[in-house]
Protein backbone atom coordinates (compact mmCIF):
# COMPACT_ATOMS: atom_id res chain seq x y z
CA UNK A 1 0.00 0.00 0.00
CA UNK A 2 1.22 3.41 -1.07
CA UNK A 3 1.63 6.40 1.75
CA UNK A 4 -0.97 7.67 0.24
CA UNK A 5 -3.36 4.81 0.64
CA UNK A 6 -1.54 4.62 4.29
CA UNK A 7 -3.07 7.74 5.15
CA UNK A 8 -6.68 7.20 4.03
CA UNK A 9 -8.55 6.11 6.91
CA UNK A 10 -7.53 6.49 10.50
CA UNK A 11 -8.77 2.83 11.35
CA UNK A 12 -7.78 0.76 8.88
CA UNK A 13 -8.59 -0.39 5.49
CA UNK A 14 -11.61 1.25 3.92
CA UNK A 15 -14.07 -1.77 4.68
CA UNK A 16 -14.11 -3.66 7.56
CA UNK A 17 -16.26 -6.86 8.44
CA UNK A 18 -17.54 -8.79 11.50
CA UNK A 19 -16.16 -12.23 13.14
CA UNK A 20 -19.63 -13.91 13.15
CA UNK A 21 -18.22 -17.00 11.31
CA UNK A 22 -14.89 -17.40 13.66
CA UNK A 23 -16.30 -20.35 15.69
CA UNK A 24 -14.80 -21.97 18.45
CA UNK A 25 -14.08 -25.32 15.87
CA UNK A 26 -12.54 -22.77 13.34
CA UNK A 27 -10.39 -20.85 16.07
CA UNK A 28 -8.86 -24.42 17.04
CA UNK A 29 -8.08 -25.74 13.61
CA UNK A 30 -6.78 -22.39 12.33
CA UNK A 31 -4.54 -22.42 15.38
CA UNK A 32 -3.16 -26.10 14.92
CA UNK A 33 -2.48 -25.32 11.75
CA UNK A 34 0.72 -23.57 12.74
CA UNK A 35 2.39 -26.75 14.27
CA UNK A 36 0.53 -27.26 17.71
CA UNK A 37 -2.38 -29.47 19.17
CA UNK A 38 -5.01 -27.70 21.14
CA UNK A 39 -6.48 -28.99 24.17
CA UNK A 40 -10.10 -27.91 23.80
CA UNK A 41 -9.54 -25.01 26.77
CA UNK A 42 -10.41 -21.70 24.72
CA UNK A 43 -11.27 -18.20 27.14
CA UNK A 44 -11.84 -15.30 25.24
CA UNK A 45 -9.94 -11.88 26.41
CA UNK A 46 -11.48 -8.78 26.25
CA UNK A 47 -10.84 -7.09 23.07
CA UNK A 48 -13.26 -5.04 20.86
CA UNK A 49 -11.63 -4.49 17.46
CA UNK A 50 -9.94 -7.58 17.57
CA UNK A 51 -10.81 -11.70 18.92
CA UNK A 52 -8.41 -13.07 21.15
CA UNK A 53 -8.25 -16.05 23.18
CA UNK A 54 -6.04 -18.11 25.67
CA UNK A 55 -6.10 -21.56 23.74
CA UNK A 56 -4.01 -24.42 25.93
CA UNK A 57 -2.04 -26.54 23.84
CA UNK A 58 -0.25 -29.88 24.06
CA UNK A 59 3.02 -29.78 25.59
CA UNK A 60 5.98 -31.87 27.09
CA UNK A 61 8.38 -28.92 27.46
CA UNK A 62 6.97 -26.93 29.52
CA UNK A 63 8.82 -25.58 32.61
CA UNK A 64 6.10 -23.10 33.85
CA UNK A 65 2.68 -22.87 33.93
CA UNK A 66 2.03 -20.11 30.98
CA UNK A 67 4.34 -22.46 28.66
CA UNK A 68 0.83 -24.81 28.63
CA UNK A 69 -0.90 -21.88 26.85
CA UNK A 70 -1.20 -19.13 23.48
CA UNK A 71 -2.45 -15.72 23.40
CA UNK A 72 -4.00 -16.00 19.83
CA UNK A 73 -5.09 -12.55 17.87
CA UNK A 74 -7.43 -12.33 15.13
CA UNK A 75 -7.36 -9.41 13.20
CA UNK A 76 -10.65 -7.91 12.60
CA UNK A 77 -11.33 -8.87 8.75
CA UNK A 78 -10.60 -6.10 6.41
CA UNK A 79 -9.06 -3.82 8.65
CA UNK A 80 -5.00 -4.31 8.26
CA UNK A 81 -3.58 -5.30 5.06
CA UNK A 82 -0.60 -8.33 5.50
CA UNK A 83 1.63 -5.40 4.44
CA UNK A 84 0.12 -2.88 7.12
CA UNK A 85 0.20 -6.36 10.02
CA UNK A 86 3.77 -6.71 8.94
CA UNK A 87 4.94 -3.84 9.51
CA UNK A 88 3.65 -4.00 13.16
CA UNK A 89 5.47 -7.36 13.25
CA UNK A 90 8.75 -5.80 12.36
CA UNK A 91 8.50 -2.95 14.82
CA UNK A 92 8.09 -5.98 17.09
CA UNK A 93 11.06 -8.16 15.93
CA UNK A 94 13.10 -4.76 15.58
CA UNK A 95 12.48 -4.16 19.48
CA UNK A 96 13.48 -7.63 20.11
CA UNK A 97 16.31 -7.38 18.67
CA UNK A 98 17.60 -4.41 20.61
CA UNK A 99 16.45 -6.37 23.93
CA UNK A 100 13.13 -3.75 24.27
CA UNK A 101 11.08 -5.82 26.36
CA UNK A 102 7.80 -6.88 24.28
CA UNK A 103 5.81 -9.61 23.57
CA UNK A 104 6.26 -10.16 19.81
CA UNK A 105 4.16 -13.01 17.96
CA UNK A 106 5.67 -16.58 17.60
CA UNK A 107 7.22 -17.58 14.25
CA UNK A 108 6.62 -20.63 12.27
CA UNK A 109 9.15 -23.07 10.57
CA UNK A 110 8.79 -21.39 7.45
CA UNK A 111 9.43 -17.80 9.87
CA UNK A 112 5.67 -16.44 9.22
CA UNK A 113 4.49 -14.46 12.40
CA UNK A 114 0.73 -13.95 11.10
CA UNK A 115 -1.35 -16.63 8.85
CA UNK A 116 -4.57 -16.21 7.32
CA UNK A 117 -8.04 -18.48 7.08
CA UNK A 118 -8.54 -17.82 3.54
CA UNK A 119 -11.76 -18.71 3.90
CA UNK A 120 -12.96 -15.87 6.18
CA UNK A 121 -10.88 -13.36 5.11
CA UNK A 122 -9.18 -13.32 8.87
CA UNK A 123 -5.69 -12.83 9.47
CA UNK A 124 -4.09 -13.91 12.72
CA UNK A 125 -1.44 -14.47 15.01
CA UNK A 126 0.39 -16.57 17.85
CA UNK A 127 2.23 -14.96 20.94
CA UNK A 128 3.34 -16.58 24.09
CA UNK A 129 1.46 -15.95 27.14
CA UNK A 130 3.55 -13.55 29.43
CA UNK A 131 2.41 -12.63 32.85
CA UNK A 132 2.35 -9.01 34.03
CA UNK A 133 0.01 -6.26 36.18
CA UNK A 134 -0.93 -2.97 34.40
CA UNK A 135 -0.08 -0.73 37.01
CA UNK A 136 -3.19 1.82 38.43
CA UNK A 137 -0.23 4.38 38.53
CA UNK A 138 3.04 5.33 38.70
CA UNK A 139 5.35 6.89 41.40
CA UNK A 140 8.21 8.21 41.02
CA UNK A 141 11.03 5.46 40.74
CA UNK A 142 8.41 4.20 37.63
CA UNK A 143 8.01 7.07 35.48
CA UNK A 144 11.82 7.03 35.31
CA UNK A 145 11.77 3.73 34.25
CA UNK A 146 8.71 3.92 31.85
CA UNK A 147 10.45 6.85 30.66
CA UNK A 148 13.58 5.34 29.72
CA UNK A 149 11.95 2.32 28.03
CA UNK A 150 10.01 4.74 25.96
CA UNK A 151 13.32 6.24 24.90
CA UNK A 152 14.91 2.94 24.15
CA UNK A 153 11.80 1.89 22.19
CA UNK A 154 12.02 5.25 20.30
CA UNK A 155 15.44 5.24 18.98
CA UNK A 156 14.47 1.31 17.61
CA UNK A 157 11.91 3.28 15.61
CA UNK A 158 13.47 5.63 14.26
CA UNK A 159 15.48 3.20 12.93
CA UNK A 160 13.37 1.99 9.89
CA UNK A 161 10.12 3.09 7.92
CA UNK A 162 6.80 1.51 8.26
CA UNK A 163 5.44 2.98 4.94
CA UNK A 164 2.39 0.57 5.44
CA UNK A 165 0.75 2.29 8.61
CA UNK A 166 -1.36 5.11 9.38
CA UNK A 167 0.05 8.30 9.49
CA UNK A 168 -1.51 10.05 12.87
CA UNK A 169 -1.94 13.80 11.44
CA UNK A 170 -4.97 16.36 11.09
CA UNK A 171 -5.56 14.86 7.88
CA UNK A 172 -5.89 10.83 8.65
CA UNK A 173 -7.89 11.61 12.45
CA UNK A 174 -9.32 14.94 12.24
CA UNK A 175 -10.77 15.57 8.54
CA UNK A 176 -11.33 12.04 7.08
CA UNK A 177 -12.77 11.43 11.03
CA UNK A 178 -14.93 14.22 10.67
CA UNK A 179 -15.56 13.22 6.74
CA UNK A 180 -16.75 9.49 7.96
CA UNK A 181 -19.31 11.74 10.88
CA UNK A 182 -20.98 13.70 8.27
CA UNK A 183 -21.46 11.15 5.74
CA UNK A 184 -22.97 8.06 8.10
CA UNK A 185 -25.29 10.71 9.56
CA UNK A 186 -24.07 10.09 13.39
CA UNK A 187 -24.21 13.82 14.14
CA UNK A 188 -27.58 15.64 15.39
CA UNK A 189 -28.88 17.96 12.79
CA UNK A 190 -28.61 21.06 15.38
CA UNK A 191 -25.24 20.09 16.57
CA UNK A 192 -23.41 19.09 13.09
CA UNK A 193 -22.49 22.30 12.00
CA UNK A 194 -20.74 23.48 14.79
CA UNK A 195 -19.22 20.17 15.03
CA UNK A 196 -17.96 19.96 11.84
CA UNK A 197 -16.72 24.13 12.54
CA UNK A 198 -14.41 23.37 15.24
CA UNK A 199 -13.44 20.03 13.98
CA UNK A 200 -11.89 22.22 10.79
CA UNK A 201 -10.40 24.59 12.91
CA UNK A 202 -8.55 22.72 15.13
CA UNK A 203 -7.33 20.67 12.46
CA UNK A 204 -6.11 23.50 9.83
CA UNK A 205 -4.51 25.43 13.15
CA UNK A 206 -2.56 21.87 14.06
CA UNK A 207 -1.11 21.32 10.70
CA UNK A 208 1.95 23.53 11.14
CA UNK A 209 2.67 22.04 14.44
CA UNK A 210 2.57 18.86 12.53
CA UNK A 211 4.46 19.68 9.79
CA UNK A 212 7.45 20.71 12.21
CA UNK A 213 7.44 17.67 13.83
CA UNK A 214 9.83 14.38 13.28
CA UNK A 215 7.60 11.62 12.10
CA UNK A 216 8.78 8.02 12.95
CA UNK A 217 7.30 4.57 14.06
CA UNK A 218 6.06 4.56 17.43
CA UNK A 219 3.07 2.13 19.68
CA UNK A 220 0.82 4.86 19.19
CA UNK A 221 -1.56 3.79 22.14
CA UNK A 222 0.61 3.81 25.37
CA UNK A 223 -1.82 4.33 27.81
CA UNK A 224 -1.28 2.14 30.86
CA UNK A 225 -3.56 -0.34 30.05
CA UNK A 226 -0.95 -1.32 27.47
CA UNK A 227 1.76 -1.44 30.05
CA UNK A 228 2.43 -4.63 31.91
CA UNK A 229 4.59 -5.13 35.17
CA UNK A 230 5.81 -8.33 35.04
CA UNK A 231 9.00 -9.91 37.33
CA UNK A 232 11.87 -7.93 35.22
CA UNK A 233 10.06 -4.62 34.69
CA UNK A 234 7.92 -3.51 32.21
CA UNK A 235 7.05 -4.03 28.94
CA UNK A 236 4.11 -3.00 26.34
CA UNK A 237 2.01 -5.12 24.46
CA UNK A 238 -0.44 -4.59 21.61
CA UNK A 239 1.30 -2.66 19.17
CA UNK A 240 -2.45 -2.82 17.04
CA UNK A 241 -2.27 0.68 16.90
CA UNK A 242 1.12 1.23 15.85
CA UNK A 243 1.29 4.77 13.62
CA UNK A 244 3.72 6.73 12.21
CA UNK A 245 3.82 9.89 14.62
CA UNK A 246 5.60 12.20 16.61
CA UNK A 247 7.24 10.83 19.67
CA UNK A 248 5.41 13.05 22.02
CA UNK A 249 2.24 10.94 21.06
CA UNK A 250 3.54 8.12 23.08
CA UNK A 251 4.28 10.45 26.12
CA UNK A 252 1.27 11.82 27.02
CA UNK A 253 -0.45 8.77 26.46
CA UNK A 254 1.91 7.60 29.45
CA UNK A 255 0.27 10.71 31.46
CA UNK A 256 -2.65 11.87 30.12
CA UNK A 257 -3.67 14.75 32.63
CA UNK A 258 -3.23 18.28 32.39
CA UNK A 259 -3.30 19.65 35.63
CA UNK A 260 -0.51 20.87 37.67
CA UNK A 261 0.73 17.57 39.12
CA UNK A 262 0.30 15.68 35.53
CA UNK A 263 2.23 18.10 34.04
CA UNK A 264 5.55 17.81 37.00
CA UNK A 265 4.73 13.81 35.93
CA UNK A 266 5.23 14.38 32.62
CA UNK A 267 8.27 16.60 33.00
CA UNK A 268 10.24 13.90 35.37
CA UNK A 269 9.01 11.48 32.12
CA UNK A 270 10.73 13.31 29.77
CA UNK A 271 13.85 14.24 32.21
CA UNK A 272 14.43 10.83 32.13
CA UNK A 273 13.55 9.66 28.24
CA UNK A 274 16.26 12.04 27.78
CA UNK A 275 18.96 10.24 29.43
CA UNK A 276 18.36 7.65 26.57
CA UNK A 277 17.33 9.60 23.69
CA UNK A 278 17.00 13.52 23.33
CA UNK A 279 13.67 15.06 23.10
CA UNK A 280 12.39 18.23 21.02
CA UNK A 281 10.32 20.08 24.01
CA UNK A 282 8.59 22.28 21.00
CA UNK A 283 6.43 18.86 20.70
CA UNK A 284 4.34 19.57 23.70
CA UNK A 285 2.59 21.82 21.66
CA UNK A 286 1.73 18.76 19.96
CA UNK A 287 0.06 17.34 22.64
CA UNK A 288 -3.51 18.82 23.29
CA UNK A 289 -4.19 18.52 19.14
CA UNK A 290 -2.94 14.86 19.54
CA UNK A 291 -5.48 14.85 22.33
CA UNK A 292 -8.46 16.23 20.16
CA UNK A 293 -7.63 14.36 17.27
CA UNK A 294 -8.06 11.12 19.29
CA UNK A 295 -11.32 12.14 20.65
CA UNK A 296 -12.57 12.59 17.32
CA UNK A 297 -11.21 9.48 15.98
CA UNK A 298 -12.42 7.43 18.94
CA UNK A 299 -16.27 8.48 17.58
CA UNK A 300 -15.51 7.90 13.85
CA UNK A 301 -14.15 4.82 15.15
CA UNK A 302 -17.67 3.89 17.11
CA UNK A 303 -19.86 5.12 14.20
CA UNK A 304 -17.75 2.86 11.74
CA UNK A 305 -18.52 -0.10 13.69
CA UNK A 306 -21.67 0.01 15.29
CA UNK A 307 -22.98 -2.55 13.33
CA UNK A 308 -20.78 -5.03 15.62
CA UNK A 309 -23.09 -5.98 18.76
CA UNK A 310 -19.93 -5.29 21.07
CA UNK A 311 -20.45 -2.04 20.42
CA UNK A 312 -24.12 -0.83 21.06
CA UNK A 313 -23.89 -2.77 24.39
CA UNK A 314 -20.14 -0.92 24.68
CA UNK A 315 -21.43 2.91 24.51
CA UNK A 316 -25.15 2.93 24.75
CA UNK A 317 -25.35 6.75 25.01
CA UNK A 318 -23.64 7.11 21.26
CA UNK A 319 -25.58 9.25 19.21
CA UNK A 320 -27.90 10.72 21.55
CA UNK A 321 -28.18 14.11 22.07
CA UNK A 322 -26.33 14.21 25.53
CA UNK A 323 -23.86 11.96 23.59
CA UNK A 324 -22.76 14.78 21.59
CA UNK A 325 -24.04 18.11 23.50
CA UNK A 326 -20.89 16.56 25.96
CA UNK A 327 -18.76 16.19 22.86
CA UNK A 328 -19.30 19.68 21.48
CA UNK A 329 -18.89 21.11 25.01
CA UNK A 330 -15.11 18.97 24.85
CA UNK A 331 -14.46 20.00 21.47
CA UNK A 332 -14.77 24.00 22.30
CA UNK A 333 -12.21 23.27 25.71
CA UNK A 334 -10.19 21.99 23.39
CA UNK A 335 -10.57 24.76 20.85
CA UNK A 336 -9.76 27.46 23.33
CA UNK A 337 -6.19 25.55 24.57
CA UNK A 338 -5.43 25.07 20.61
CA UNK A 339 -6.80 28.34 18.60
Amino acid sequence: MSEVGSRAFSWGEEATRFFFELTPEKILSAVETTGVSCTGRCLQLASMENRVYELEIETNDSKTLSDRFRIVKFYRPGRWSAEQIQDEHNFLFDLVEYDIPVVAPLRDEEGKSFHEMAELGIYFSVFPKVGGRNPDELDNESLAIVGRLLARMHNVGQTREASNRIFLDPETYGYNSLDFLLENGSLPGGLQDEYESLVEEICEASFKLFEAASIQRVHGDCHLGNLLWGEKGPFWVDFDDMVNAPCVQDIWMVVPGRDEFAIRQREQLINSYEQMRSFDWNEINLIEPLRTLRMIHFNAWIAKRWEDPYFPKSFPEFGSDKYWLEQLQTLREQAELIL
